[in-house]
């Protein structure tokens, strides 16, 4: 059919309707619509004022539904679609054929978005993306431009907790034939993760989605990638009173620039120097709350006397009250009493308090439940799978049999110097009594 004969959305709906071929269709409606006129035919109404999208089914109809909400959003002078049908699309809506789109689907997803904030509801937005989310890629490890509009949606609404679906399974796998991904994509997705996570305290999973951040390669750093670089830091000062080195895989420039901020500071002083710690505070609070990080600085001071009382454990067996108040800036007494059992009861430090208030730190004694051990076995057994399936998928391999028949024909080997005296000295039979190393 010529493009001249798509000029009405009552045609391009027939076709939605008619064509078999989820293929084919998505070819007609990339190539066969004037292209200069194309959202703006697709985000009209039927010639007797019907809207497209009330006579389309979801899920039947997926990709021809998909173009005209995608339009409709894109178009901003087209009439927006009944929020119960984008609902009821990203609920049912044919994954398989909404991968023939994906430029689409990214549409779909800032435009639910877009529209939500607009509307002053950007909770709104998080069931609709959340369920783009969970059913468009084929699998929950591979990354979609839809991860970090959902995310963002989540952390503007603060409804954090909505995100833990999605944020739970680790990002292994990127397609850009299934999302029309760009960088700053995984950037913007583990940088907002790490922001969810930190708000409900979960420290060491925001600590992870910081670092990949931070340590995402590229010729030049991002500026997302210093902001996660300082939330990096507070968060590991919150979850393990020190900021650890140098990210391995950072570009070098990002720990220069950390390093002439006030951040440093903060970093520098922490635990023991309180008093310059509150100063730093109260000198760049504009700065920490424009930035964004009022809240994980104070977090970290507030913690402060608690990792520096945790040190002391390092160096002494039993102190007094009044001189573990002393040593981390607390005043009271009852203050530090309060302070150690509650660190006890967080299993944070082992230690008793005596009648006369002298404290003796023990170590504490290794603990393991039930489940951890099941999931440590757990584990072993997966990767046990996953390597069994490695090797057979290796010895099928014409390479590693041509080098393995190759190997066996190899008859001149001639053994090292190092084989030599090993063999002069029996061949390691004279270490069998050291099984005690094993």
């Amino acid at each position: 059919m010529a493009p001249d004969t798509f000029n009405s959305l009552d045609t391009i709906l027939n076709q939605i309707t008619t064509t078999n071929s989820p293929v084919a269709l998505n070819h007609t409606l990339r190539n066969s619509i004037p292209k200069e006129a194309r959202e703006t035919i697709l985000s009209s109404l039927l010639s007797g004022g019907q809207d497209p999208l009330s006579v389309l089914d979801m899920r039947e109809n997926t990709l021809g539904a998909l173009f005209i909400l995608s339009a409709r959003f894109h178009n901003t002078n087209a009439v927006p679609p009944p929020w119960p049908l984008v609902q009821e699309f990203c609920h049912t809506f044919n994954p398989d054929h909404a991968r023939l789109a994906p430029d689409r689907v990214t549409l779909l997803a800032r435009g639910i978005s877009f529209y939500a904030d607009q509307s002053n509801n950007v909770k709104a937005a998080i069931q609709p993306l959340y369920d783009l989310v969970r059913r468009y890629p084929p699998h929950p490890s591979y990354l979609t431009t839809i991860h970090p509009i959902f995310v963002m949606a989540c952390v503007t609404s603060q409804h954090y907790s909505e995100a833990l679906p999605i944020l739970q399974h680790p990002i292994t796998n990127i397609d850009t034939n299934l999302s029309d991904l760009t960088y700053n994509d995984n950037l913007l997705y583990h940088y907002t993760g790490g922001i969810a996570l930190a708000a409900l305290k979960r420290w060491n999973e925001a600590e992870e989605f910081f670092e990949i951040c931070v340590s995402s390669p590229g010729s030049v750093p991002a500026a997302l990638q210093l902001e996660a670089f300082k939330k990096l830091k507070l968060v590991q000062l919150i979850s393990t009173g020190q900021a650890s080195g140098g990210q391995k895989y950072a570009h070098p420039v990002l720990s220069r620039l950390f390093k002439n901020s006030p951040y440093s500071l903060l970093v520098n002083a922490y635990p023991h120097n309180k008093e310059h710690l509150q100063e730093v505070l109260e000198k760049e609070r504009n700065l920490f709350s424009t930035e964004k990080n009022i809240g994980l600085v104070t977090q970290a001071i507030e913690r402060a006397p608690r990792w520096a009382l945790k040190k002391l454990t390092a160096t002494y067996v039993t102190l007094g009250l009044s001189d573990i108040a002393r040593a981390i800036g607390i005043t009271e007494e009852e203050e530090v009493r309060a302070l150690i059992l509650s660190m006890i009861e967080s299993n944070d430090i082992s230690a008793q308090i005596s009648s006369n208030g002298t404290v003796t730190f023990t170590d504490p004694p290794p603990q393991f439940t039930k489940e951890q051990v099941d999931k440590v076995l757990e584990d072993v057994q997966v990767q046990t799978a996953m390597l069994n399936a490695l090797e057979m998928e290796m010895s099928r391999s014409k390479e590693f049999l041509s080098k393995a028949v190759k190997s066996r024909d190899d008859s001149a080997w001639i053994p090292s110097a190092e084989e030599d005296m090993y063999n002069a000295m029996g061949g390691g039979s004279n270490w069998v009594e050291d099984a005690i190393f094993s």
